[in-house]
């Protein structure tokens, strides 16, 4: 049962009615993967199916769909052990591709299209990056890599229809400031690259979303203005004894707004990624870790929006096409409460900052350095390999539930109300005090994260809630140190890197039991919440079924 929202009485919050703001779940409308030939594993489709039902995901977004496993664009036959006679003109096959986006489709989600990377038979320079060999450099003949766009969109519209497609977004590249490993040019190359593409896909329709220029990440200093990375402009960050004093700014996308802007090309959405973490070369050529402050996503952002808003494409989009903890797939916070806890803090704390801010990644089959090694291995995803939920996958559920419009929003959550249902739902957190300014930042082991669980305090969390329905129930669930943190478990059970059956069955049983109970709307119609949160819990409050 649910009240007809145009006879909802007003919702009172402290003795107060409140005015409600729109709340866009930026967490869900984008998720990051690995690679695409990644998807055409059968439980990697198991666990996207799943997120796309529980954590509410509408885009995915991955590497790799023109490499060579997908086999996209073809210069031979491909023999075998017999000779590999070569074509007389490049051809293109999309049955993989195809396989891949009817899945995602099927779900309901849609793809987040990263135009990358360059085909073996294309690329100037081969293998430049991860274990599969991904080939980032420009392509050795401009107009065939147009051609392999123009294929690949034209056979996209042929196959799900305009309309579909019209909702897709198509990036360019992936990190191509990342010289010599995610792009083998320079900065002008990169944006000719653009020019080509973007150039070619309007020309098939107007209407199609196209941007970049994909950047990682926030710098401090000029290591990215000039056409390649400089390392010597890294040095003062490196020897900085306070780095969150510097003054940190996107990479590349002031350059990027003005010479498209004076090509006069369009750009219908910016993207770029914010990792909370860098690094910098020293003088001595050593690289030094940086984690910045606890606030340094938000205060990125909110510089982006200024950027854009002010330049000659006011009205593009912001994706955040990458986001995490950490860029690293061997990081063991991403495992742990810990990163559950500062996840969800910043999500609300971005929610009006961006168009999406997309998740990397949401599973742990991801091959860029091979497989994990063990079950918590430090990987990006909200699940394991092997499908078990870490926290950071209930911290998405527990954020999916809440309403689309904010009716309260504080430093240690928000509460919501479902604009079509009127169901009220709340998210609340301790990201612990005496962290300060502090980020969870990495860490190479899991034993290096346990010294997290001592800071304290703990929260008390207290709100009434009025003008609900009579008895009605409401459901808390919270994730906490002793309430679904699986990673703990798998080390109290010794850390096993091979996991038997009943081991899987038991850490997969801890993943899911968060501690759980409920309350109930008193006659007034008045949900009284009082409850005491941990350090790192993550608690939702939503009506029960």
């Amino acid at each position: 049962m649910t009240h007809d929202g145009a006879h909802q009485p007003p919702i009172r919050i402290d003795g107060e009615v409140r005015a409600e703001t729109p709340l866009r779940h930026i967490w869900s409308e984008c998720v990051g993967a690995g690679r695409a030939n990644e998807a055409l594993r059968a439980d990697w489709q198991q666990q996207f199916a799943e997120v796309v039902d529980n954590l509410g995901f509408r885009y995915i977004r991955f590497h790799g769909i023109f490499h060579d496993d997908m086999f996209v664009y073809r210069e031979a036959h491909g023999g075998g052990f017999g000779p590999d006679r070569p074509l007389a003109s490049p051809i293109y096959t999309f049955s993989y591709v195809d396989k891949v986006f009817d899945f995602i489709l099927d779900t309901g989600a849609k793809p987040f299209v990263e135009l990358g990377f360059m085909p073996r038979e294309l690329a100037t320079k081969t293998e430049t990056v991860f274990w599969w060999g991904a080939h980032c450099s420009p392509p050795k003949d401009m107009d065939r890599w147009v051609e392999l766009v123009t294929r690949s969109v034209s056979h996209w519209i042929d196959r799900y229809g305009l309309a579909e497609v019209r909702r897709w977004r198509f990036e360019v590249w992936n990190e191509p400031n990342l010289v010599p490993h995610f792009w083998t040019g320079t900065k002008t190359e990169y944006f000719e690259l653009y020019r080509h593409t973007v150039t070619a896909i309007k020309t098939i329709d107007a209407e199609l979303k196209v941007g970049g220029p994909a950047t990682s990440v926030f710098v401090p200093d000029a290591r990215y203005q000039g056409e390649v990375e400089d390392r010597a402009a890294m040095h003062e960050t490196a020897a900085a004894t306070d780095v969150d004093a510097l003054d940190w700014r996107p990479v590349w996308i002031e350059d990027f707004l003005s010479w498209c802007a004076e090509r006069d090309l369009p750009i219908d959405f910016i993207s770029t990624h914010t990792y909370p973490t860098d690094y910098a070369f020293g003088a001595d050529g050593d690289a030094v870790p940086i984690s910045r402050y606890v606030d340094a996503t938000a205060d990125d952002l909110a510089l982006l929006r200024k950027i854009v808003a002010s330049s000659p494409y006011p009205e593009a989009e912001i994706h955040i096409s990458e986001w995490s903890t950490s860029p690293s797939s061997r990081d063991a916070i991403h495992d742990t409460v810990f990163a559950a806890t500062y996840i969800t803090r910043a999500y609300l704390q971005c929610a009006s900052l961006a168009d999406s801010i997309s998740y990397w990644t949401f599973t742990d089959i991801f091959e860029e350095g091979g497989a994990g090694i063990g079950p918590f291995h430090g990987g990006f995803g909200l699940l394991t390999e092997g499908g078990i939920h870490k926290p950071t996958y209930h911290a998405f559920a527990m954020l999916h539930q809440l309403g689309d419009r904010l009716l309260l929003k504080t430093p240690a959550g928000a509460v919501t109300r479902n604009s079509e249902t009127s169901a009220v739902a709340a998210v609340f957190f301790n990201y612990p005090a005496d962290m300060g300014k502090r980020a969870v930042g990495s860490a190479d082991s899991y034993e290096q994260t346990r010294p997290l669980a001592e800071v304290g305090p703990s929260r008390r969390i207290r709100h009434t809630i009025g003008g609900l329905e009579p008895g009605r129930t409401f459901l808390v669930e919270i994730l906490d140190w002793a309430h679904g943190n699986v990673a703990e478990a798998h080390h109290q059970l010794g850390s096993p890197r091979n996991l038997s059956r009943a081991e899987h069955a038991h850490l997969s049983g801890v993943a899911d039991a968060l501690r759980r109970f409920t309350i109930t709307v008193s006659d007034t119609g008045v949900l009284d919440l009082d409850v005491e949160l941990g350090p790192w819990a993550v608690m939702s409050l939503r009506q029960s079924a």
